[in-house]
């Protein structure tokens, strides 16, 4: 029988990963997405299956080629980063909503704030793991973090300042930034002799501030799951990739899932708590990823019944 490959996390690893993420996402702008239009409900539900099809196989991969802990890790890690983004998707609505940008050029921003936020989140996640492994005690600050966010989403009004200080940043922005009227599918444009930014520039911003601001949470998140730079980063890439088809599947649905925010309170009260006794209590990979699961589908589960009995 042969053996498996034992290359997770090396150089031939991480560039491989990144190819194949660089051919995706050149395929999806350039082919498939090269005309602006508004995707269907269906080809959002399409392109979401697509992405978790194919974090499903990575899995796999990580079975074969490593062993069940490094899958294990991976899966809950990617569970965990994909219902966190649900607050992106919020918070996207709300700017691409309130700028009043086009449907049929919402998926252009929503391309490169993603593309964007690889490289901001992969350079979060190298510099956290490089304190991970200078000062140890780093994770029992990540676990501290988390339960104190945790334990106030479940407080009456927990987290609902975020719209008030995303309207203070818009509001910031459009007083710095030199925003004119729509320019075709443009960033920027000249006015005046100047080079101005147009509101899919002002958009594109929002995206990506709001997107660091989550990553403080999921970040330290998914180090409570695993320590693994290879695993912390491609799990947040599929997660990631798979948001922009999840906005335009959701975007008119997220009202239904009203739980859905405790349940996320749980699960990052959980996994802190998981850190910050990582060094007295063991919690096994495939009990973690069972509580994650368990505690998000049944959020998911009870909003969508009362959604529908209400």
């Amino acid at each position: 029988m042969l053996a498996a490959p034992d290359f997770q996390g090396s150089p031939l690893a991480w560039l491989g990963f990144l190819a194949f993420i660089g051919v995706m996402l050149a395929l999806d702008l350039g082919v498939f997405h090269k005309k602006a239009h508004v995707p269907s409900f269906r080809e959002a539900l399409g392109w979401t299956s697509v992405w978790a099809t194919l974090a499903g196989l990575f899995g796999l991969w990580l079975l074969w080629a490593r062993g069940s802990t490094p899958a294990i890790e991976f899966f809950t890690g990617y569970v965990i980063e994909l219902s966190l983004s649900m607050d992106n998707v919020f918070v996207f609505v709300l700017v691409l909503s309130g700028l009043a940008i086009p449907k049929e050029l919402q998926h252009r921003v929503l391309f490169w704030g993603v593309l964007t936020a690889l490289v901001l989140r992969g350079a979060m996640i190298v510099g956290g793991a490089a304190l991970v492994a200078k000062w140890h005690w780093v994770l029992y600050g990540f676990g501290a973090f988390l339960v104190f966010t945790g334990l106030k989403l479940l407080l009456p009004g927990g987290g609902d300042d975020g719209p008030k200080v995303e309207g203070r940043l818009l509001g910031y922005l459009r007083r710095r930034l030199r925003i004119v009227d729509f320019d075709g599918n443009r960033f920027f444009t000249q006015k005046d002799g100047k080079r101005c930014g147009t509101p899919l520039l002002l958009a594109l911003a929002m995206v990506e501030i709001s997107d660091v601001v989550f990553a403080i949470d999921s970040i330290p998140a998914i180090f409570a799951v695993t320590q693994d730079p290879f695993l912390v980063f491609t799990a947040n890439v599929f997660a990631i990739l798979g948001l922009r088809s999840l906005f335009f599947v959701l975007s008119g649905m997220l009202d239904r899932f009203r739980y859905l925010k405790y349940g996320l309170a749980i699960v990052l009260t959980f996994v802190g708590m998981k850190l910050v006794l990582l060094d007295v209590v063991h919690v096994p990979a495939l009990l973690s990823l069972g509580v994650v699961v368990g505690v998000l589908g049944s959020a998911v589960a009870l909003s969508w019944f009362r959604s529908r009995h209400a």
